[in-house]
């Protein structure tokens, strides 16, 4: 126990996963707050980042507040964020059809990403929850015909409180068995990821640690990327799971609170 306290202690940013993690649907997971109080009188920071890409971080702000979380949007990142940095890095005049929710429009069009609905060079898919078919119809056409196909994350599944929903990875799922071209996944658990969080933050890989309830994406990008990763089993990874996987975490706690509990 002492050297994993050492090892966390010397942590001076975590990057939370939400859902599963902090909350599920609208509820707070019990102890949240509690780890954040903790982590801020250590001389610690926050930041939120969720591979969900059906909202925004001025949507997330208000989510958070109506939990009694009270945070700067400018301490929530999205996969969807991290989309938009790379398009405009890599393909910063590309014509980009976006298979999104409007709330995801309206910031890749804020963001400087030139939106059409005719010839893209680009199709990017996110976590649609106005998904239709003539979207999925046409982003397959599009592929088809040569456009590069993108993908804010690869979550197969959300957790809500009621269970799961399919994600972004599951409508991917559809347009490769349409088009047999499989997507450019971002967000988490992809190096793209981590070069957006220390580039925001100004921390370092030995600064860091992620810490979600998902082992493929919250876990991965730690292992991935050589920085501490922390699983909470509050979302949708039990102790079983994680024996079968080859991924696997540096440390487990049954939740935030439990973490907290030994910084």
């Amino acid at each position: 126990m002492a050297d994993k306290q050492d090892i966390l202690k010397r942590k001076k940013l975590f990057v939370l996963d939400m859902d599963g993690t902090f909350y599920l649907g609208n509820r707070l997971i019990e102890g949240s707050l509690d780890f954040l109080e903790k982590v801020k009188s250590k001389g610690g920071e926050i930041l939120f980042f969720t591979n969900n890409s059906s909202r925004t971080a001025p949507f997330y702000k208000k989510k958070l507040e109506s939990m009694g979380c009270l945070i700067d949007e400018s301490s929530i990142v999205t996969s969807g964020d991290v989309t938009i940095r790379f398009l405009m890095e890599n393909y910063r005049d590309a014509g980009v059809y976006l298979v999104g929710t409007d709330l995801l429009r309206e910031s890749f069009a804020r963001g400087g990403v030139k939106l059409t609905e005719d010839d893209p060079d680009i199709v990017v898919l996110g976590f649609d929850t106005s998904l239709t078919y003539e979207k999925i119809e046409r982003a397959c056409t599009f592929i088809r015909n040569g456009a590069l196909f993108i993908a804010t994350h690869p979550d197969l599944n959300c957790p809500t409180e009621d269970g799961f929903i399919p994600d972004c990875g599951s409508m991917c799922a559809l347009v490769t068995a349409s088009t047999g071209v499989k997507p450019r996944y971002l967000g988490k658990p992809y190096k793209e990821t981590v070069d957006m969080i220390k580039l925001i933050t100004g921390k370092s890989d030995d600064e860091i640690a992620f810490v979600g309830d998902r082992l493929y994406t919250d876990i991965a990008i730690g292992v991935n990327n050589g920085i501490t990763s922390i699983l909470v089993l509050t979302g949708e990874t039990s102790l079983e799971d994680v024996e079968r996987s080859q991924v696997k975490p540096d440390f487990i706690f049954d939740s935030l609170f439990a973490l907290g509990q030994v910084l």
